[in-house]
């Protein structure tokens, strides 16, 4: 019989709890790429086709509509897997954080030291601080969310160690 976690948003494995903080992305990149490029071809076949009848101002047009499309699309893309991973593993709490394609990962040395702290209005970001350091997480993360996002951290934090945590 497979037990569950006392968790809802972090996922736990081995000896580590991870909550992963992403977009809510209903299109990849890759699946973003074969869209345009058939948008392309379409466009392209139906500005061709006006060219042949003598209108070539259509297929210009349409070139510069599937360019400014292209550039949309690659600003879309390249925030479409941004995210955060907040880890708790072997008393340490690590943040890795993603935008743009570009990683950083900052630690906080001793999670019992770490205080989680969720700000005065709905719309503010979950603040993770400890001695020299504070970071915001969660702009991934519904509104509405954040409170008890924070509210799990801080358990787990509290905690210490993953007993009881159904593994």
């Amino acid at each position: 019989m497979q037990q569950t976690s006392t968790y809802r948003w972090a996922r736990v494995s081995d000896q580590a709890l991870a909550w992963h903080l992403r977009r809510n992305c209903s299109v990849t990149p890759r699946q973003l790429g074969g869209w345009y490029a058939t948008l392309c071809l379409l466009s392209l076949l139906i500005g061709s086709g006006f060219w042949v009848l003598g209108m070539p101002l259509v297929l210009a047009f349409a070139g510069l509509e599937l360019l400014a499309v292209g550039v949309a699309l690659l600003v879309y893309a390249r925030h479409a897997l941004d995210g955060e991973t907040v880890r708790l593993q072997g008393g340490r709490l690590s943040v890795e954080r993603e935008c743009a394609g570009r990683r950083e990962t900052l630690e906080f040395g001793g999670a019992p030291r770490v205080r989680i702290r969720t700000l005065a209005h709905e719309q503010d970001l979950i603040e993770l601080q400890a001695p020299g350091r504070r970071l915001s997480v969660g702009r991934h993360v519904r509104p509405q969310w954040r409170c008890a996002l924070a509210g799990e951290m801080r358990r787990a934090l509290q905690a210490g160690d993953l007993h009881g945590q159904g593994i």
